[in-house]
């Protein structure tokens, strides 16, 4: 509790009211195409397991790829983002991502398909690292309920992509067709926002110079990218958990609907609590005690109906990890919030590559079962992680 009325006693050192101005609602709907492609793909790839039949560590390979992308636009984004204005940055690796996706959608075969991963991996990470930055630029110390809100949209993205990539994938149109709406609504996006100014960037050091980040920051950094690797931990290898235990692919990638309904409740829930400051380190903790109890729960228990209440359990205790641990990420970055914000994809594109490979090369080796435990491993770390940031960032402000 003393953390709790610390941090907040920092992070509202502004009374900042909170507009949901047309840049906010551009990035959130923008932000909601990039997710409904995100959360398509992994029931994608699959898909796609199921129709090429290669093993795990192929499957594995598929994350590596993309999180590699993703990689290498965290090392690239501050540097970017100092020499293109925030327009031209959002526009053109919206472009980007859409080209990405297409190949990824289109191509035949492994490496074609794996090439299409790492450039959507590379464009729709740097597209969501300047949505990030937009929202923090333009909304400063409120920016914890502006990236919350951010993920609500985000999250209803998140349930229909694979419930429309599963009806799909029984048609005629396969599940190739759903790949081609978020495009849609880009390009509509575009022809009506193209001439939206957007916030300049923001921090201290945006005359291109900077320092190092202070600790609390990169403790929180990781703790961003490993609350992000649990997620995809699940998302990559949930469905295939189910398929070992007799459900058809298809049965297995509707199934993952429920985790993500869970994401879209939890994120109203969270949306909802973080309007009062100070909320965002005891909603974390919570966070990922409710995480670590569904995925206990999926681990040990298989039946049908045990399995969708865990998913949608696992689901609600993800919702707002990645949120408000970058929330807290920036706030603990000293004015230098492009570079943390860069730092945390690129930490993220490695640890979110390295953890779902791990977890198939054990699964290959071991059994899926044995495998899956490195998800509880995970989110113990995270709480560690969250509990030496914050004692860290009461360190610097004290």
């Amino acid at each position: 509790m003393a953390h709790t009325v610390l941090v907040y006693r920092y992070t509202t050192k502004t009374d900042q009211k909170f507009e949901r101005d047309t840049p906010t609602l551009l990035s959130y709907a923008m932000l909601g195409c990039f997710t409904f492609w995100l959360y398509a793909f992994g029931p994608a790839v699959t898909l796609l397991r199921n129709e090429m039949g290669f093993s795990y560590s192929v499957l594995g390979l598929y994350e590596v790829f993309w999180s590699g992308g993703a990689a290498l636009a965290g090392a690239v984004f501050a540097w970017t983002g100092r020499r293109l204005s925030r327009e031209a940055l959002l526009w053109g690796s919206a472009l980007a991502t859409a080209f990405g996706a297409g190949i990824f959608n289109l191509a035949s075969g492994v490496p074609a398909t794996l090439l299409g991963a790492g450039a959507f991996g590379v464009a729709g990470t740097m597209l969501l690292a300047v949505i990030q930055a937009i929202l923090s630029d333009r909304h400063g110390s409120r920016r914890d309920q502006a990236l919350t809100e951010a993920n609500v949209g985000a999250g209803a993205s998140a349930v229909f992509a694979p419930m429309i990539l599963g009806v799909l994938a029984a048609t005629v149109l396969t599940w190739r067709a759903a790949f081609a709406l978020p495009a849609v609504v880009l390009l509509v996006l575009y022809l009506r926002y193209r001439r939206q100014p957007l916030p300049a960037r923001a921090g201290d050091h945006a005359d291109g110079t900077a320092g190092r980040l202070p600790p609390a920051c990169w403790l929180l950094l990781i703790l961003t990218a490993i609350s992000s690797a649990i997620e995809f931990c699940l998302l990559y290898f949930g469905p295939q958990l189910l398929i070992d235990h007799g459900w058809t692919a298809a049965a297995a990638s509707t199934a993952m609907s429920s985790n993500l309904a869970g994401m879209l409740i939890g994120r109203l829930l969270g949306a909802g609590l973080i309007r009062r400051p100070g909320r965002s380190v005891a909603l974390l903790y919570a966070s990922l005690a409710l995480t670590l109890a569904g995925v206990v729960l999926l681990w040990l228990v298989v039946q049908s109906v045990v399995a969708v209440v865990a998913l949608f359990l696992t689901g609600v205790g993800i919702a707002n990890l990645y949120p408000l641990a970058l929330s807290l990420t920036l706030e603990a970055a000293d004015g230098q919030e492009d570079r943390a914000n860069a730092h945390a994809q690129l930490v993220l594109g490695v640890l979110v590559a390295a953890f779902p490979f791990l977890l198939g090369s054990l699964a290959d080796r071991y059994g899926l079962t044995t495998g899956f435990a490195l998800e509880p491993v995970l989110i113990s770390l995270c709480v560690l992680l969250l509990w030496g940031g914050i004692r860290a960032l009461l360190a610097d402000r004290s």
